[in-house]
Order: C-alpha cells, then sequence, then structure tokens
C-alpha cells in the first residue's frame, strides 16, 4: 500500500504500472473487483438515447459512483477529495490494492487515494497541495517503464496563464513534502492542459511529449512538442510549435477534408524563456493560432498508431482577440498523423468543427478533454458559458473507423431532484455550468473489460465543508466538491 512513508519504491512498481488511458494488451490478475456504486453521492451523469439504443456498439451500459468529497475513507476519516476532478492515472500495487493519482484542477493539488482489493476507496492523501502545485492543474498523464519507458511519474500541468509550468510528480512521492513544487523547466512555460509522452514504440530511443497550449489571448493556443534523445529525459530536450510550412497561422482557414502538411518549428534557448517570450515568438515562429488547445492524446494499439495525435480545441468567443472569427468559437478536434523518421513532421486533418453548425459536430459545445483507444475517441464538454447552451455537458463517441459522431453521456445536475439544492447552490445552474474531464480507460488494470473512469466537475456544488482540504494556503477558500464514476460497456 502507498503511503507517505515511502513503502514502495519506483523500481518495485515498474511492471505493475498502467498508463491513464491506455490499453497495454494484457489482463491484470484482479479476481477480487466488485464493480458497484461506492460513494454516498449518486451518479452525476446519465446515458442519453444513442448510447441506450446500442447505437455505439455496446450492450450493458452501467455507471456507478466510485468517490465523491462527500465519502468519509475509512483508514483517512480526515480527508475531503476536492473539487473539480480532473486529469488521473490508476495502477495496481504488488499487495494488490490499487492507487488512483487525480488532480484536483481548481485546488491546485493532487489526491492520491488508496483502494482495496475490491476496488472500494479507503485511504485519501494529498501529495501536492496548493503551495506545491502553484497553479491550476489539469490534465495529467502517468509515463510508464512498460509505454513510454521511463517513470513512473505522474505529469500534471499548470493552467493558470503563459507563466505556468508541468510538473513531474513521483507515484510514492512524501506527503510530508506536498508544499513543494515539481515543476520541470524543460518542458518550457505554457498554460497547458496536458503534456503526453509518446509511447516508447512511436520513437524508440527517444521521448516526445506533446503540450496543449489552453492561451486564448492574442497569439492564441499552440500544440508544442518537446523531443530529447535520451529516453526519460525531460529536461536537455528541445521544445517546438506546431506551424504549417505556407506560414498561414490562422486556425479557421483549415477545413474538414483537407488534409494538411505541418511541421515543428524549434524555440531557441527556450529554459531561459518566460512564458510570455516563448508567447511573443509565435509570430516570429508563424505558429499556428489555435482557439485554446486543450487535451492531447495518442492513439492505442501499439506500433504505428502511437504517432497518431488526437487533440482538442475548445474554443473561444468571436470578440475581442478573435472578433476576427481566424479562431474556433465552439470546439474541434484534429488528427495530427507524424512522419515515422521525423517527429518534426506531420499531416494535420480537421476530424470535427463545431463551428459547422449543420455538421456531424453541430452540438458541439465547446471539447475539452479526449481519450483515445484503438477505434474510438471519447471527447468531453467544458462549455465556454457563451449563453447559447442547448444542452449539459455531453461525453461523445467519435468512431475512426465510420466516423459516425454519437452523444452517450450527459451531466446530471440534479435540478429537479429532492436533494436539488445540495448541487445547485445560488440558484438553479444554468444549462453547461458543469463539465466532464480526465476519462481513461481502466480496463487492463482492472481486469474488466470496456471499462473507463470519468471525472464529474459540479461547479455549483459547493460548500464551507469543501474549502481548503487540499492544507495549502494559496486555495484555502477554493470550496467546490466532485466525483468520480465508473462506466461499464464502453467499447475500446
Amino acid at each position: 500500500m502507498l503511503t507517505g512513508k515511502l513503502l514502495l519504491s519506483s523500481s518495485a512498481l515498474l511492471s505493475l504500472f498502467l498508463l491513464a488511458g491506455c490499453e497495454d494488451h494484457r489482463m491484470s490478475d484482479s479476481p477480487d473487483i466488485t464493480v458497484q456504486n461506492r460513494s454516498v453521492t449518486p451518479v452525476l451523469a446519465k446515458f442519453l438515447p444513442g448510447a441506450v439504443n446500442g447505437r455505439i456498439g455496446a450492450s450493458g451500459l452501467k455507471m456507478y459512483s466510485l468517490l465523491s468529497s462527500d465519502d468519509v475513507l475509512e483508514q483517512s476519516p480526515k480527508y475531503v477529495f476536492g473539487g473539480s476532478a480532473d486529469g488521473a492515472g490508476l495502477f495496481q500495487n504488488p499487495d494488490g490494492n490499487y492507487t488512483i493519482l487525480v488532480n484536483n484542477e481548481d485546488n491546485f493539488a493532487v489526491s492520491r487515494i488508496t483502494l482495496d482489493k475490491t476496488f472500494k476507496p479507503v485511504k485519501g492523501e494529498y501529495v501536492l497541495n496548493s503551495d506545491g502545485g502553484t497553479w491550476r492543474l489539469c490534465s495529467a498523464t502517468l509515463a510508464t517503464p512498460l509505454e513510454h519507458g521511463f517513470g513512473p511519474v505522474f505529469l500534471t500541468c499548470g493552467e493558470s496563464g503563459q507563466e505556468s509550468r508541468t510538473h513531474a510528480l513521483k507515484v510514492d512521492a512524501d506527503v510530508n513534502q506536498a508544499n513543494i513544487s515539481r515543476e520541470v523547466a524543460g518542458l518550457g512555460r505554457w498554460s497547458a492542459e496536458n503534456a503526453l509522452p509518446l509511447p516508447k514504440s512511436a520513437y524508440p530511443g527517444k521521448t516526445i511529449v506533446m503540450i496543449g497550449d489552453d492561451d486564448s489571448d492574442v497569439n492564441g493556443g499552440q500544440l508544442a512538442m518537446y523531443a530529447s534523445n535520451t529516453v526519460g529525459d525531460l529536461e536537455n530536450g528541445t521544445l517546438y510549435m506546431l506551424k504549417r510550412p505556407d506560414n498561414n497561422q490562422k486556425e479557421m482557414d483549415m477545413k474538414v477534408g483537407t488534409i494538411y502538411d505541418v511541421e515543428f518549428t524549434k524555440i531557441d534557448n527556450h529554459k531561459t524563456l518566460t512564458g510570455a517570450q516563448i508567447n511573443a515568438k509565435v509570430n516570429e515562429l508563424k505558429g499556428i493560432k489555435f482557439g485554446r488547445v486543450e487535451d492531447v492524446d495518442y492513439r492505442k494499439g501499439g506500433g504505428a498508431n502511437g504517432r497518431e495525435v488526437i487533440f482538442a480545441v475548445t474554443g473561444q468567443d468571436n470578440s475581442g482577440v478573435n472578433a476576427d472569427y481566424s479562431r474556433s468559437k465552439y470546439g474541434r478536434v484534429y488528427h495530427l498523423v507524424l512522419d515515422a523518421n521525423d517527429p518534426t513532421k506531420g499531416k494535420l486533418e480537421v476530424l470535427l468543427d463545431g463551428d459547422d453548425r449543420s455538421g456531424i459536430a453541430k452540438t458541439f459545445q465547446d471539447p475539452d478533454n479526449v481519450c483515445v483507444t484503438t477505434n474510438y475517441i471519447y471527447i468531453m464538454e467544458d462549455p465556454n458559458g457563451y449563453g447559447d447552451e442547448k444542452h449539459d455537458g455531453y461525453v461523445y463517441q467519435y468512431n475512426l473507423s465510420t466516423r459516425q459522431l454519437t452523444p452517450i453521456i450527459e451531466i446530471d445536475h440534479r435540478r429537479t431532484e429532492a436533494d436539488a439544492a445540495k448541487y445547485n447552490v445560488g440558484g438553479t445552474s444554468k444549462l453547461g455550468s458543469w463539465e466532464t474531464s480526465g476519462m481513461i480507460d481502466v480496463s487492463d488494470v482492472t481486469g474488466r473489460p470496456n471499462t473507463f473512469m470519468l471525472g464529474i466537475q459540479a461547479h455549483t456544488w459547493k460548500g464551507d465543508k469543501y474549502k481548503g482540504v487540499d492544507g495549502g494556503s494559496v486555495r484555502k477558500n477554493e470550496d467546490q466538491a466532485s466525483q468520480l464514476i465508473l462506466i461499464e460497456g464502453l467499447p475500446r
């Protein structure tokens, strides 16, 4: 069991880790797991008709409440799970128990949850609090030797403006050092949503990390890449940003149905630069100005699939710096295929365009997070509050073979339930004011096929009992609650 006393060394865990969202083609020996509701909180989501009637190709769809901010865990009764659950990773310990690492985004913190052999949460602790976290922590990736050739380490990104950095947090981090920043200067300064290492099979002998820059300022957000010729080196490599060879920087000039040549251009001396200085190089280097690059993932299945990168652009209002509507408003999902021999070259395609209000993504309300398997992309919405929302946040399934997009899950704000006031503090919550996030495929580590974990950021579920629960001094008044759920029956 992982505790603050470092009972397990990283080397003892190497063969037991599962990348968040990864299929590693082996089933965990987990005979004791019982998937059931473990939380006092009901599941704050519901299946949509497109899922229930079998159009997504799955049967036996079920959702379970795993953990929430109202749960009291038997081995740590004073621990309170923070709000805005986001990026996560799951692994099994040598003793048969399980550990979840999960960002509590607006707490600027990372929780470590221990689950027993039956998959019941029994202990929680903060391994990074707001003093150490420093910034809003959004998506994350659990890098492992099995999948990436290095680690295990939890890469969690700061998203509090362009001076933010990415943390590399050891999975056996001491809770007594939760106030110490784990920032990695080599990955540069970005308002980053995720830092995603590609699998070791993508470019043997190298470490390639894709970074999504969630910037909505004058120069937009970039898709960045860090590359090192030494496996596991996060400090001494080269940093790049994505551009088109014709130097066209306008996102909206790229259309569905066309494949574009792209390349990554080097940012010289990036470790000496501030975030503002990196941002100022966008025009000099002709980087593509996206409307907030959010989550990044790669296609599973091994081999060349690991060079297929999927990323979401959440969009920004077409006013202010985007008054010319050169960037997406309602969001897009892109497919980048990197060259087999040179990761700085590739082909880029717009898979889904939310600004085409008559196209297949016409219901998009700002896609934020993605979870990619061998055959599907699962897309999570975080509506930007434009005032024209027609539904609460969806989770979509996109079939990479048939190119069919299906809304399958909608967040449930419980507006008409007897406990509505609990989840709608300050009055009835607006459409789209909650979001889902941090979806990962946990099938292999649990030994249960087609099983996923998802975070519910219930932004109007607030209260004094949730204030400052991470123990840091920076976010003492952060008072949101959140939830983790399990979903069974989604195909991979």
